[in-house]
């Protein structure tokens, strides 16, 4: 875990992004005075940053600009969509054909419905001196060859990642010490015991809202402890899909273990452990009535509450950090906490993990989009996976980059150190429908209006669901993914 620590800005950064000239850039184009050879092409995506309903900040405009400088025949919009609706509102435009050259790829989709970048990421990106494949200028680790989710079930990459994601808890260093807790909890009593010591020094421990959103950030960390142990069991399939291993439990490997039994949110008992853990969590340390609080954007869980002090714990993303740069206390980050022995006869031993992945920032080009605006759409995504020019970018947002060569934000300490920024062998893969992306689905059980074991057996009905549409999606043949 991090010191506490302030955020600093580094408005020169932002302004040398947007003052590169021409000819410094890689691959610039002459350019035309005629309007009519202008291509534009729209981006579109939830805003990971602030609460602004139009634009993602102004980092964002200068990695805009410094392209449009580079490519003055290219113009980008950009449309900034509410985060409780972007994956519904994508997902409708692309079974409609009408989605825009640019989309965020956690929107609900079927391979098909957008362009398969593998012959790219063969080729040179033109805007890194030396590129002879533009898939190598990632970090292998997170999106390439030997990547788990790097590619669709089809074996297909679909997206370019402008950073890579890691989440975790912020905390209010003042509350902290008001409240007795000389440093953060690290295990599940010791922080079930401080959000009692909150709550009496008169905080809201855990800001918490009614987004899926804040439910993952529990229900994740919790159930990928718990499950490590079935690592070698369901470890049957390389990251490309085909029979071998992994270093990390993939989507088909979830798929295979659903469909043939061996994972059963209705009997494998790590799973009613992990929901028993989650309500704790959310009964002594939530929200009061955070059922009836609506999310005010991705940068916090509760972000309202915490921001203005009145909460002293809230989770988000590397991303969140660019927001307290204005709040009058001091903060600090730090990992979710390990359940021991102690915490859980259940416990596997392994501590805590979230790990990075290109779960961030990471954008799709539409099967609808041709001709120049798909040419114009593939330069932007490799423009913005050149070092040089996603630098500044990803020193002002808080960010960790996907690239080999790029260097991380700084201030994110506490969740880069430690097991946390490991990536867990067996991770929480949610297995939602896609008609249900994105939805609050374990509110039921957590408010007491479900009980366990429906709730557990919807669970099931949604992974198997879930488990037939990867398999569809992916062309699997094998007996146990077309029963």
């Amino acid at each position: 875990m991090s010191p506490t620590t302030k955020r600093y800005l580094r408005g020169g950064a932002i302004l040398g992004a947007a003052a590169m000239t021409v000819a410094s850039l890689a691959a610039c184009s002459a350019g035309s005075d005629n309007p009519e050879d202008t291509v534009t092409i729209t981006l579109a995506g939830p805003n990971q940053w602030n609460a602004d309903p139009s634009s993602f900040g102004p980092e964002w405009e200068a990695l805009v600009a410094a392209f449009e400088e580079a490519e003055p025949n290219i113009k980008v919009e950009t449309v900034v969509l509410p985060l409780a609706e972007f994956a519904t509102t994508l997902s409708t435009q692309l079974s409609a054909g009408t989605a825009p050259e640019l989309i965020f790829n956690q929107a609900p989709h079927t391979p098909d419905q957008v362009v398969a970048l593998d012959e790219y990421l063969d080729q040179p990106n033109p805007y890194v001196e030396g590129n002879e494949k533009w898939v190598d200028v990632f970090n292998a680790d997170y999106f390439g060859p030997t990547a788990t989710n790097a590619r669709n079930a089809a074996g297909n990459y679909e997206f370019i990642p402008f950073n890579l994601y890691i989440s975790g808890l912020y905390y209010n260093a003042d509350a902290f010490a008001e409240a007795g807790i000389d440093t953060p909890p690290t295990t599940f009593d010791d922080f079930i015991e401080a959000c009692g010591d909150l709550k009496d020094a008169g905080y809201i421990p855990l800001a918490v809202d009614n987004s899926y959103a804040s439910q993952n950030y529990v229900y994740s960390p919790i159930r990928a402890m718990l499950q490590d142990k079935y690592f070698d069991e369901w470890n049957v399939f390389a990251p490309d899909g085909s029979p071998g291993t992994s270093k990390q439990i993939g989507a088909k490997g979830f798929a295979h273990a659903v469909l043939t039994g061996a994972l059963d949110a209705t009997t494998t008992p790590e799973i009613a452990e992990t929901m028993t853990l989650m309500k704790t969590v959310f009964d002594e340390c939530g929200t009061p009535n955070w059922s009836g609080v609506t999310s005010t954007g991705a940068a916090f869980t509760g972000g309202e509450d915490f921001l203005g002090g009145e909460a002293a714990i809230a989770f988000g993303s590397n991303f969140a950090a660019t927001n307290l740069t204005d709040v009058d206390w001091e903060y600090g980050t730090m990992p979710f906490p390990t359940i021991t022995k102690s915490d859980s006869a259940l416990s596997s031993g392994r501590e805590a993990q979230s790990g990075a992945s290109v779960g961030g920032t990471s954008y799709m080009i539409p099967a609808t989009t041709e001709g120049e605006k798909l040419d114009a759409a593939v330069k932007f995504l490799q423009f913005a996976s050149a070092p040089e020019h996603i630098q500044p970018w990803l020193d002002e947002t808080g960010g960790i980059p996907a690239l080999a060569d790029a260097e991380p934000a700084p201030g994110l300490e506490g969740l880069m150190t430690g097991s946390w920024f490991e990536s867990p062998r067996v991770p929480a893969r949610a297995l939602i429908p896609r008609a249900l992306a994105g939805q609050a689905v374990y509110t039921g059980w957590l408010t007491g209006s479900k009980s366990l074991q429906d709730q557990l057996t919807e669970l099931q009905g949604m992974w198997v669901e879930n488990s037939h549409e990867l398999a569809e999606d992916g062309g699997w043949t094998e007996d146990w993914a077309t029963k």
